[in-house]
């Protein structure tokens, strides 16, 4: 097979493998390579670590020996929900509303495509004085997730430990 190099088809006729990537640097088993049509992957010691299929998914092996689809966190917030609420960090989250006590929005910088995303969370305080604490979901929109602290007595409270992540 021959290498073909040119300013108007770039690189091209040479797949290579993950043992053997068509596109590698001084290290010659990690790189890029071709594995089937419309398809994308990245080698690693030789090893397949990713991949973007035919599809646009992309896939990964994290350590378990094969590549399976990568579900990303969509938009993710920690945030104290007392007082003045304040975000700590975030990813995708331009800010939390405080509709009342123990009941927030949280809004997205970039708009989910829909409302079928999955929000999982977890609320608390910093000591171990308080009781149970729980998060609970109020309201999915494109736009924002309502998301609500409760006690272990189901009353809604605010509450200085509030993590919440939005997978799609």
């Amino acid at each position: 097979m021959t290498l073909i190099l040119s300013g108007t088809d770039g690189l091209s006729d040479v797949d290579g493998s993950a043992a053997t990537p068509a596109i590698r640097g001084t290290d010659t088993n990690t790189g890029i390579f071709f594995p089937g049509a419309d398809r994308i992957g990245f080698a690693e010691g030789g090893v397949q670590v990713g991949e973007f299929d035919a599809s646009g998914n992309f896939l990964m092996n994290s350590g378990y020996g094969s590549t399976a689809i990568a579900y990303g966190c969509r938009a993710w917030v920690n945030f104290n929900g007392t007082g003045t609420v304040a975000i700590r960090a975030s990813g995708n989250v331009t800010s939390i509303t405080d509709d009342g006590t123990g009941i927030y929005t949280v809004n997205f910088t970039t708009a989910m495509p829909n409302t079928n995303y999955a929000v999982v969370g977890a609320a608390g305080e910093s000591d171990s004085g308080g009781g149970n604490r729980m998060l609970g979901l109020r309201v999915l929109a494109t736009s924002s997730v309502g998301v609500r602290g409760f006690s272990s007595g189901s009353s809604a409270v605010d509450l200085p430990e509030m993590c919440v992540a939005i997978f799609r």
